[in-house]
């Protein structure tokens, strides 16, 4: 898979922030991490790079909220070298050219897709 880097992963995110058709994949607001909604198919959705560094190399848990943010924030930053971004897959919308990001949250006995929407306003290189 792609890696994407910090550059590319702004210039997708302005990309996606510039699109202002209505399509299916923005019927639901994705504005913070949240499971995948019914109402979005994933075969509309190509994943054209990941966040992890390494496939080898378990990631950090660690968030990155100097805001006081939270995961479910609305307004918390996509760092990537950051959970949940730094398990993420990027997406992109073939039908209106949006961009996601996706990871799979696995807890003790399940697995769900969250997703969330790629925004350039809050994107952040912060280093660990």
């Amino acid at each position: 898979m792609n890696k994407i880097d910090f550059s590319k992963l702004s210039q997708l995110a302005s990309a996606s922030a510039a699109v202002t058709a209505t399509c299916k994949c923005s019927a639901v607001p994705l504005r913070a991490w949240q499971k995948l909604p019914l109402s979005l198919d994933l075969h509309d959705l190509v994943e054209i790079g990941t966040l992890i560094d390494d496939p080898y190399d378990e990631p950090t848990f660690k968030e990155y909220h100097p805001q006081g943010t939270r995961y479910e924030s609305e307004d918390a930053p996509i760092a990537p070298r950051y959970f949940p971004c730094n398990r993420s897959q990027v997406l992109y919308c073939q039908a209106c050219g949006r961009h996601f990001l996706q990871y799979n949250e696995a807890g003790g006995y399940f697995t769900e897709l969250r997703i969330r929407a790629l925004r350039p306003e809050l994107l952040v290189d912060a280093p660990l």
